[in-house]
């Protein structure tokens, strides 16, 4: 689709205003990161496609956020972009030493293994299961070093010292050298992992009770902007682990009515990681959150993943592969490809391909050679989510296959 166009679609479907509410997955980055990456890749994106985007500071109380104006085909479009943010949540679980690491490395491959959990998830896609043995090996890598490191010294020092005092002394660099480790991790990203896993695994499938608080919070912010007769769309916005908590707080937003005869709330779902949580087996009141929101005609639900991205269960159906879609009467989600490998110029691919957390931002990013799915279109253009992928129907490819026993999977 390109943006310089007019659309035949624009007088039906215009928006004139939009508030985007995005939720982002487990990042103990503030707010104005999103504000920063959204100011620049837009930039990018309508040089490419030929359209005006501008960014300002936003004004008035409620969650951090900014304003754009897009000039598009001729039409002009304000939105309000607001993170509704959770990083202090992350930042509290992300607090354990070196020790208290090892311990949650245990609990959480205790708690994938024991359940069965971690070779589902292999079945379903290797991509994201090899992403979760991947700071076990790691942690286990580097806890390897350091004890050979120990037993090196402790050599070198029983050369002078009796052996019952050189190698308990060899034991001493462990802790820096683990230390050591984790101020790097920023390349590497291992102790980052484990501790989304764990806060994932933590209640084996429920969300802790401060989340479930802060949802509560999203929900009656997101069922405001609903009441506002002068927005004509309010769309949901979940990255990554953001994704199922967008779906948890969608629910609460219908069940309570704040979307009743609102077909302007839309959800877009970005890279999602859903099975880590909903194959868990606290998880029911996640699945029930995705078959309601499945069968709900108040919203419009698009669900966009790639194959490139190695942290995303890439084109599998949230809903059917957690087995909660409902025998009859399944509207949603519209799953479509980003296909990064051709909206991406070769050069560019090739420079994040071995990136991969590069790369599972890359839906909130610019594209050489944008197709239908261009996030500033979608989050400040003139077109609803709705009109935009409007008889569109989910990708060939997708996958709907569930490996949850059947004990668990929805009626």
């Amino acid at each position: 689709m390109q943006a310089s166009q007019p659309d035949d679609r624009l007088e039906s479907g215009q928006i004139r205003r939009r508030q985007v509410f995005y939720i982002p997955g487990y990042d103990p980055f503030p707010p104005r990161r999103y504000r920063e990456l959204y100011r620049c890749e837009a930039a990018d994106q309508a040089r490419i496609s030929g359209y005006e985007i501008s960014q300002s500071p936003r004004t008035g109380a409620g969650p951090y956020g900014w304003t754009v104006r897009a000039e598009v085909g001729g039409a002009s479009v304000t939105s309000d972009v607001l993170i509704l943010e959770w990083s202090d949540i992350v930042k509290s679980s992300m607090q354990a030493g070196i020790a208290a690491t090892y311990l949650l490395l245990v609990r959480t491959a205790w708690t994938y293994l024991s359940t069965g959990v971690l070779f589902r998830l292999f079945r379903l896609r290797a991509g994201p299961g090899i992403a979760a043995m991947y700071p076990v090996v790691m942690l286990l890598g580097q806890l390897a070093i350091a004890a050979l490191a120990a037993l090196l010294v402790g050599w070198g020092l029983a050369q002078l010292l009796p052996a019952w005092l050189a190698y308990p002394l060899g034991l001493l660099v462990m802790p820096p050298i683990l230390h050591g480790f984790r101020r790097i991790d920023g390349r590497f990203f291992v102790h980052y992992l484990l501790l989304d896993f764990a806060f994932t695994a933590k209640h084996k499938g429920r969300n802790p009770p401060e989340l479930e608080a802060r949802l509560d919070t999203f929900a009656a912010q997101i069922a405001a902007a609903l009441a506002d007769p002068a927005l004509d769309e309010v769309l949901v916005v979940g990255h990554s682990s953001g994704v199922h908590l967008a779906v948890s707080v969608l629910a609460r937003v219908i069940k309570g009515g704040a979307a009743t005869g609102h077909p302007k709330l839309a959800f877009l779902s970005l890279g999602h990681a859903v099975p880590m949580q909903s194959y868990l087996p606290q998880a029911q009141g996640l699945r029930e959150d995705l078959r309601f929101l499945s069968t709900s005609d108040a919203l419009f639900w698009l669900d966009v993943t790639a194959p490139g991205d190695g942290c995303s269960y890439a084109l599998c159906d949230p809903v059917s592969s957690s087995g909660a879609a409902p025998k009859t009467g399944k509207r949603w989600p519209i799953v479509i490809s980003a296909a990064f490998s051709e909206s991406l110029a070769p050069e560019t691919y090739r420079k994040y391909r071995r990136r991969y957390f590069r790369l599972h931002f890359q839906y909130l990013c610019a594209f050489d050679r944008p197709r239908d799915y261009d996030y500033f279109l979608i989050t400040a253009g003139p077109l609803s989510l709705a009109e935009r992928f409007k008889g569109r129907k989910s990708s060939a490819s997708v996958s709907h296959a569930c490996y949850l026993p059947k004990s668990q999977r929805m009626p």
